[in-house]
């Protein structure tokens, strides 16, 4: 078997088994755990499906970093629910999923899934860094078209698109993008900074949707190139360079606001999978009896004895 490194959206994962999952299935003590459980059968079909020897549970520490709302305000408001000073803004979530948060960090512990998280900052730049880090093949695991722009044949980094749902999981590559977005994976996040995106509060360009986006880039190549021609008044129509002469501003600051960080300093435990002795599978039993988790535990467990 060929080694392979799985990296998961954790959140974008345990979002989608919580509103996947009837609320109905509770623990005995009537404590909801559809997230949880939801999350157990995420990770069973993404392991028996792709194979990953190394996995990753990459978190959240900071969800709406401070420098991202320094350089565009607008970033994430939506989803603000309480400012905090001094510390994270608090997000928007479900009372009964926040509740399960401990225990989905507890699973994933017992089923040996490092959670890596780093202080002011999200998910994404650590998937950012591990990916670029990695000597080797990666899978992306997210619902956030953002991650795209680490698709890179070259280094066999995919992305496992979860956004049309778990049964019908789309393997992202290279030709995947250029065929979606006329875009190479390397011009995304160029491409997504003029498109803007309404989901993560990012204006773009007024104007200027993903059509014109990418005839810009294939023109000019990335955003300085559209720039620079803006400037100098060539290759572009009047009513387009005008737009992009207009959202200067924002074209500043909105690279560093969309790209995801590949070099921070992570100091990352074992990822390989396995090491399932008769001391974990017991407390794996013990776990799911005691919260309800059931076969979703079993197939889990399965998934994961079968690749180590």
């Amino acid at each position: 078997m060929t080694d392979r490194l799985m990296l998961l959206d954790t959140a974008s994962l345990y979002f989608r088994a919580f509103y996947g999952v009837p609320d109905s299935v509770k623990a005995p003590d009537g404590s909801p755990v559809n997230a949880a459980r939801g999350l157990l059968d995420i990770i069973a079909k993404l392991v028996s499906t792709y194979a990953p020897t190394h996995l990753v549970a990459c978190w959240d520490d900071d969800w709406r970093p401070q420098w991202r709302v320094d350089l565009i305000p607008s970033y994430k408001t939506h989803r603000v629910v309480e400012v905090v000073a001094g510390a994270p803004d608090v997000e928007e979530v479900p009372d009964p999923l926040e509740a399960q948060i401990p225990l989905i960090r507890q699973t994933l512990d017992l089923l040996g899934i490092p959670i890596v998280g780093v202080a002011e900052h999200e998910a994404d730049d650590v998937i950012g860094t591990l990916a670029t880090r990695s000597p080797l093949p990666v899978d992306i695991v997210t619902g956030d078209r953002d991650l795209f722009q680490l698709v890179d044949d070259a280094r066999d980094v995919r992305v496992i698109y979860t956004a049309r749902g778990m049964s019908n999981l789309e393997v992202v590559t290279d030709a995947t993008v250029v065929a979606k977005y006329g875009v190479l994976p390397q011009q995304y996040a160029d491409f997504a900074t003029m498109r803007g995106d309404a989901s993560d509060g990012l204006p773009g360009v007024a104007g200027v949707g993903e059509k014109t986006a990418a005839t810009l880039l294939q023109a000019h190549g990335d955003l300085a190139g559209i720039r620079d021609a803006a400037e100098a008044g060539e290759g572009m129509s009047a009513g387009v360079r005008a737009k992009i002469l207009a959202a200067a501003p924002y074209l500043d600051v909105a690279p560093t606001v969309v790209a995801v960080a590949t070099d921070l300093d992570i100091a990352v435990p074992d990822t390989r999978l396995g090491n399932l002795d008769d001391a974990t599978l017991a407390r794996a039993a013990e776990l799911a009896e005691k919260w309800n988790l059931g076969t979703s535990m079993t197939r889990a467990l399965t998934a994961i004895a079968a690749v180590a």
